[in-house]
């Protein structure tokens, strides 16, 4: 799908479900990672996740369509746009959008390694983010050694 096929869409899909035109942009957007699509609350543009049509089709790219548009139509008319505002959940089941969408393996944050150290004195263990210099730090409790696990 191109972009001017999106565009196309998400007018269509406007006009249909919201009886509304939209007149803003809508493109693809390859960098996301963890999100279907995102709606810009300034310049009121939509960017959508390419990776989700290849992955799960045509239905869950509507679907992420119509949860964007739901941002864009009641953020236009200045009403809730906002995930936990009742219009906007309202809205969503009346059009039948997606309220999450499918996670794609390997693309979601990983947490960060975790770093495990212990005092070889009094065993006390110490987790960190990250890593530290065990030649210039000791344990905060005996002014030990520390060795990392």
């Amino acid at each position: 799908m191109l972009q001017q096929e999106l565009q196309q869409l998400v007018e269509e899909l406007s006009n249909d479900f919201f009886q509304r035109p939209f007149v803003h942009t809508a493109r693809f957007n390859p960098r996301l990672r963890t999100t279907g699509g995102r709606y810009f609350l300034q310049s009121h543009d939509i960017e959508i996740n390419p990776k989700m049509l290849a992955a799960f089709g045509q239905d869950e790219l509507v679907g992420i369509i119509k949860h964007e548009l739901c941002h864009y139509h009641l953020h236009i008319q200045k009403r809730g746009y906002k995930h936990q505002d009742p219009e906007f959940k309202y809205l969503l089941q009346k059009v039948g959008g997606l309220r999450h969408c499918q996670v794609i393996d390997g693309m979601q944050n990983t947490p960060k390694q975790l770093h495990k150290y212990i005092c070889s004195a009094c065993s006390q263990t110490y987790v960190r983010k990250r890593r530290i210099n065990t030649t210039r730090y000791v344990c905060g409790k005996c002014k030990g050694k520390l060795k990392k696990l």
